[in-house]
């Protein structure tokens, strides 16, 4: 069984809620971000989560996840500018003795302990892995309003998160990207830039990222469909 290290990134700016933290918006009662912790919580294979956020939230963060009995958290890191910084700084938290570490947005609430579990399990075989799902609208590639191209949709994936990679592979591309002042906005990026090839593991379209308020009404729905 290995042994996982959770990031989770919950420094964004959330400036598309209208004003509310969406972190701390609750979601049938439950804060999203500690919804997204407790998934990992239940997923054995992980030893330890460390949030990514602003100072600021630290200690709200903390009180969560002793009133939702989280014993995995280990603690918050420092929220930097981009979100490349934010899990740098997390890395710096992380035991030694760790296989693998999970990159998760805080925002992805309705993440699954089973589809986190098949996730671990490819990123041990192939090095990396990122849960995903088929993207189902015609996709255009458009340029100062004109199409420029349609891509072959059975080539075309949404990208979800947990992200996970081994740990060496991992550390490897965050040294490539400092060294060569590179900012990437997606964890995979980080892995293929130094030639891992990552698996794309098949998730669901409930692993929804709350972005703007009307996040909040479907992911509500989401949990009492999945709980009825």
């Amino acid at each position: 069984m290995h042994n996982v290290s959770v990031i989770i990134a919950a420094a964004g700016n959330s400036s598309r809620m209208d004003g509310v933290n969406k972190q701390f918006a609750e979601i049938c009662g439950i804060p999203v971000l500690i919804r997204s912790a407790l998934a990992f919580e239940e997923t054995e294979e992980v030893s330890e989560i460390v949030i990514s956020a602003k100072e600021d939230d630290h200690q709200r963060i903390s009180a969560l996840c002793i009133k939702y009995d989280i014993k995995k958290f280990k603690g918050c890191a420092k929220g930097g500018d981009t979100r490349q910084q934010s899990v740098i700084n997390a890395l710096k938290m992380l035991s030694r003795e760790t296989d693998l570490v999970a990159v998760h947005d805080g925002a992805r609430p309705l993440v699954s302990p089973g589809r986190i579990k098949r996730c671990i399990y490819d990123a041990g075989v192939f090095g990396g892995a990122v849960l995903g799902v088929p993207v189902k609208d015609t996709i255009k590639e458009v340029s100062d309003g004109l199409v420029n191209d349609t891509p072959d949709r059975r080539k075309l994936y949404i990208t979800q998160t947990p992200q996970i990679f081994k740990k060496d592979k991992y550390y490897e591309g965050v040294n490539f990207a400092v060294a060569h002042e590179l900012d990437f906005t997606d964890d995979c990026q980080l892995a293929e830039a130094v030639g891992v090839k990552v698996c794309m593991t098949p998730s669901d379209y409930t692993n929804i990222k709350i972005t703007t308020p009307d996040d909040l009404v479907i992911a509500e729905a989401l949990v009492k469909m999945i709980e009825s």
